[in-house]
């Protein structure tokens, strides 16, 4: 006798991981963790929901249908750790936006499938992103298809993110709404380095400045 659908479904496993790497060289990682940390930096006081390489599952009983973008972010979604993204379990809110970073490894036929899964679970806005050549393309939905925006090569702002892609004598760089500049981790940790020591400095002349008075007072 064939199980009930209900317990069947139950039963179902949803994989973390699709055994692939998270990244084929290190151009492709950095470029994945500089757009992830710095938009959980942005958005961090936020309803909105922001992963790297995370398996995305739109429809529940189908846990073979399944993409894990390179960076996804899902708006009026809390923030948090989660083992995989399943759509039902989050309102059924799907990625507003999704990043893929090229390699030498991606295919324009693998691109064109991603494009058209993304459209068909509702997927916003797709842009992806060429770290070696330093070049995007912009994506929008129209309609129920994702098409290639109407941008200029050179800069373009993202309608949901509100982020700025701009290409500065060859460079691509990222910027924030506020035109400052997206920051790599290592900027990050020399900045909190250099706020770090002045801080000491500021607390070492305050002391210094209490210990005068003391000796003035005496």
């Amino acid at each position: 006798m064939r199980a009930h659908p209900l317990l069947e479904q139950s039963t179902l496993h949803y994989p973390s991981s699709d055994g692939k790497p998270l990244a084929d060289n290190t151009l492709q990682l950095r470029w994945i963790v500089y757009l992830y940390s710095n938009l959980l930096w942005w958005f961090r006081d936020q309803k909105v929901f922001i992963a790297a390489d995370l398996l995305w599952y739109p429809v529940e009983g189908e846990p073979r249908n399944a993409k894990a973008p390179d960076v996804m972010v899902a708006f009026d979604r809390p923030a948090g750790d989660r083992l995989s993204y399943k759509q039902w379990e989050e309102a059924g809110v799907a990625p507003q936006v999704v990043f893929e970073i090229l390699s030498a490894s991606n295919g324009a036929l693998e691109m064109l499938e991603k494009q058209q899964w993304y459209a068909r679970y509702g997927v916003q806005e797709f842009i992806i992103i060429d770290p070696e050549a330093n070049r995007f393309v912009p994506m929008l939905r129209v309609g129920e298809h994702l098409v290639q925006a109407d941008f200029s090569p050179e800069s373009w702002q993202s309608p949901h993110l509100g982020i700025w892609l701009r290409r500065q004598e060859g460079e691509l760089n990222v910027f924030f709404a506020d035109d400052t500049p997206f920051k790599t981790l290592t900027e990050s940790q020399l900045e909190a380095e250099a706020q770090r020591k002045r801080a000491e400095a500021a607390e070492a002349e305050l002391e210094r400045l209490r210990q005068q008075l003391r000796e003035q007072g005496s």
